[in-house]
């Protein structure tokens, strides 16, 4: 079952928390691991991207450190407790702001706006889904649906958005077609808004080896997220009913009451939803905008600590009072824009599978691009050649085969 064979241990994926460099672009395909650094709790990236490929500008290369074009008198943005962030100008798509934008980590349920960006408008919203147990027996959060009970396309929205329901996100793709096409369609989407920091495995954002997303990604999909009233009307419901099993001895339904998990939503004057996020491994991740007068501003954020509002009300807070001071650092590209991801100046046409090593720690993790990816760089003939090779010297070496690395284990 594809639910099951993408669970795996909350350990291991702890050890997936940050990425090793990219070189070449076939490297976000890699996991990424973490690397200590002198606070606990955030780490430091050990990922290096080249400028010339930086979507966005040549400064969100910048890795570590804040990225902010400031004048006298304007004070830096809030130190908030996130290992990337940034804050953007939803209008103008100016960068004003931001912290290892490019920098790649696990998305948690934030991956939902991409879901949603994806079917909202392609789904009947009064379609109905009769939910099995694949759907009503997704990990991690859900809104409660219960097998062989009918769901519209509408209420699987409000769980999707408000309740973050990862039942209700599988429901989705059921009704798309499947899990395996809305994964193509959702890495094909993000290609389109120029978000090739993004890998999707799950729809539902729950970790899976090799999903990986940035804070610059997210701020794409949340500027593409309030551009759709619909979606904005959904993110800044606070309350909605959803229907739970039916009775046994009476025909009607009874409804239970969902609330919005955004809790800027709450909170903040003038705010206009977008995601939140979590899971151990992830840690907090959120999209947030808000609008004051005739200014509307994108805050992102992964790998913080805590699960409070006030981190994205203080991006928010600074934004408003001085993103207009500052000059930007860079920009969000405008959907289409960047459907191809920057190669480097010279850089030949097939791109070469990038080997990688970072800093976990006391150990050095070697990280190394999948075999898929092999396949499709070397023609059939090239791979039966070199299989071939291996297979004499093996013999002739007498060398033996590794051992087989432990099987993955539910989380």
């Amino acid at each position: 079952m594809r639910r099951a064979a993408l669970a795996v241990s909350t350990t291991a994926l702890v050890a997936a928390a940050l990425t090793a460099p990219v070189a070449a672009p076939l490297a976000a395909h890699a996991t990424p691991t973490p690397t200590p650094s002198a606070s606990p709790s955030l780490p430091t990236i050990t990922q290096t991207v080249d400028p010339v490929t930086s979507v966005g500008g040549a400064r969100l290369a910048e890795m570590n450190t804040v990225i902010v074009d400031a004048p006298s008198g304007v004070p830096k943005p809030p130190d908030v407790p996130d290992v990337a962030w940034v804050i953007a100008d939803a209008d103008t798509g100016a960068v004003v702001a931001a912290k290892n934008p490019h920098a790649h980590l696990l998305p948690a349920s934030t991956l939902k706006t991409l879901t949603a960006l994806l079917l909202m408008h392609r789904l009947d919203p009064k379609d109905e889904l009769k939910a099995t147990s694949v759907e009503a027996g997704a990990e991690g959060t859900r809104v409660g649906m219960v097998p062989g009970q009918h769901y519209t396309v509408a209420q699987l929205f409000q769980a999707l958005i408000m309740s973050s329901g990862n039942d209700a996100a599988y429901g989705l793709a059921t009704l798309n077609g499947g899990m395996d096409k809305t994964v193509d369609e959702l890495n094909s989407l993000a290609a389109e808004l120029g978000a090739h920091d993004t890998v999707v495995k799950d729809p539902s954002g729950l970790d899976a080896p090799g999903q990986v997303s940035s804070a610059y990604d997210l701020a794409l999909f949340g500027r593409a997220a309030i551009a759709d009233p619909d979606y904005v009307r959904l993110a800044t419901t606070k309350q909605a009913t959803f229907p739970g099993a039916a009775s046994k001895t009476s025909r009607s339904r009874p409804t239970f009451a969902i609330g919005n998990h955004n809790r800027l939503v709450w909170n903040y004057p003038g705010a206009l939803g977008v995601k939140n996020g979590y899971t151990k491994a992830a840690h907090r991740t959120f999209i947030g905008a808000a609008k004051r007068g005739d200014k509307t501003y994108i805050v992102t954020e992964m790998y913080g600590t805590g699960s409070s509002w006030r981190p994205a009300a203080s991006l928010l807070d600074w934004a408003f009072a001085h993103g207009d001071k500052v000059k930007p650092v860079g920009r969000l590209v405008d959907r289409g824009e960047a459907v191809v991801r920057p190669k480097p100046a010279g850089s030949a046409a097939t791109p070469t599978p990038a080997v990688g090593s970072v800093e976990a720690g006391s150990r050095i993790a070697t990280v190394k691009s999948p075999t898929a990816d092999l396949d499709l760089l070397m023609p059939p003939v090239a791979v039966a050649g070199m299989a071939l090779l291996f297979v004499i010297w093996r013999r002739s070496s007498g060398s033996r085969r590794p051992a087989r690395p432990a099987g993955r284990h539910r989380a």
